[in-house]
């Protein structure tokens, strides 16, 4: 067996340590370490597919990725961003049901692949790690009916700017604004997460540039005044 390198390991990942899995002790995380397979993607990869059934659990060491559903409109809804230290793909798990959604590498990506029955024997195992796999599944559902809400009674101005605040406040969290830091995503996507139409996304980005809140370098978004984006966020007409 190949010795992955120790930024691979779990037991030095800082992005275990803040999930379920900071709950076990050095023993099971080597037990998981044995079990796993780590994974560079390249950027537009598909990870799964609505439909498959799940093999394992993914984590992400690096990169980012778009959790989507395919509309019968033929539209692509993006449900959830994830990022580093996040799982995908553990509520088909848990539940034994097909994927319900797909999931995309939004950059070069880094996943580590734990197969289902090493994962389900944790839960089994060790309670504190059940009450902490039960408060993230808790808060991603809190994070979907924010987002239903969001869509249901913001306009589509107050939904962007919430959107790039999520997506840098995420991105800053997660050391990818270093130097100079922007957010590297597609229109057709920002139109996928809130919910419109490419052209009305590329008209608002022009508003906000032209108040010199954001700078625009081809997909490339630079946001300057967080705290401006914050109070279009919040504003109600």
């Amino acid at each position: 067996m190949v010795k992955k390198p120790k930024d691979h390991q779990c037991l030095y990942c800082t992005e275990a340590y803040r999930t379920f899995f900071s709950k076990l002790g050095q023993d099971e995380l080597q037990s998981v370490q044995i079990s796993k397979t780590v994974q560079f993607y390249k950027k537009g990869t598909k990870i799964f597919l609505e439909g498959n059934k799940p093999q394992g659990i993914f984590c992400i060491k690096k990169g980012w990725l778009k959790i989507f559903k395919n509309g019968s409109d033929g539209r692509e809804h993006i449900t959830r961003l994830a990022f580093p230290g996040e799982f995908i793909g553990l509520k088909a798990l848990l539940s034994g049901t097909p994927y319900s959604v797909s999931a995309q590498t939004m950059d070069d990506t880094i996943l580590c692949f734990i197969p289902k029955n090493e994962f389900l024997e944790l839960p089994l195992k060790y309670t504190e790690f059940t009450s902490a796999l039960i408060s993230s599944l808790s808060r991603q559902l809190v994070q979907a009916e924010a987002k239903m809400t969001l869509l249901a009674h913001k306009p589509v101005r107050e939904r962007l700017a919430e959107t790039l605040l999520f997506l840098y406040q995420s991105h800053k969290t997660q050391n990818f604004f270093s130097g100079e830091g922007f957010l590297n995503l597609s229109r057709q996507d920002l139109a996928n997460i809130i919910g419109t139409a490419p052209e009305t996304v590329i008209r608002l980005l022009g508003e906000l540039k032209n108040n010199r809140i954001i700078t625009l370098k081809g997909r490339k978004i630079f946001i300057h005044h967080a705290e401006k984006l914050q109070k279009i966020a919040d504003s109600i007409r």
